[in-house]
């Protein structure tokens, strides 16, 4: 399942077949309720303008290694002793801005989650529905064939199967199930 739009009134929600056949009247509705608490906290918009910033740091560094190369070949030899400091400056940019970038908009979308897990609960009033859901996702899930890291933040949870903390789940866009889990039965009084 997923949402789309950027505001409530031209969002939609997406729901599986597959997700249909293997989830009941509770866990569907958990399911819905979190999909349509994104479309309420405006989630895809913030994760299009969290992109749109994102798109703009490369962009920047870009203008900058272009304009130290170009430029640089115009400037006589003498000026050009701070030149070497500005290319390094200009490489360890070229190299940290765009993990910098992913990794401010997978942590974003961590916390998104988490929200949209807390407002779902709230809609249904029986967070125990999503934890259901989520518990059963995580028994049949098979990672998807056409998923990609730029639309892995629209899924109910992450598309890859991968659901183990490490390194490389720094650049997921969904926290660990098993945390969701444990997040949405502390809401049970």
């Amino acid at each position: 399942a997923f949402a789309t739009g950027r505001n409530p009134q031209n969002a939609a929600v997406a729901v599986t077949t597959g997700l249909l056949e293997i989830m009941n009247r509770e866990e569907l509705q958990g399911v819905i309720a979190h999909e349509m608490a994104h479309i309420r906290n405006y989630d895809i918009l913030l994760m299009t303008v969290v992109a749109a910033i994102g798109g703009l740091i490369v962009l920047l560094r870009d203008f900058f290694l272009r304009s130290m190369f170009l430029g640089g070949r115009r400037k006589s030899n003498r000026s050009s002793r701070g030149g070497g400091i500005l290319i390094l400056i200009g490489l360890v940019l070229a190299i940290i801005a765009p993990l910098f970038v992913a990794l401010i908009r997978a942590a974003i979308s961590r916390q998104r989650e988490y929200l949209a897990d807390a407002s779902g609960a709230y809609i249904t009033r029986y967070p125990q529905g999503l934890a259901q859901a989520l518990a059963k996702l995580k028994q049949a899930y098979q990672p998807m064939a056409k998923a990609s890291q730029s639309n892995a933040h629209l899924f109910i949870s992450n598309p890859f199967g991968k659901d183990r903390f490490n390194i490389s789940n720094l650049f997921s866009t969904h926290p660990p199930i098993d945390k969701r889990i444990e997040r949405l039965n502390s809401l049970v009084v």
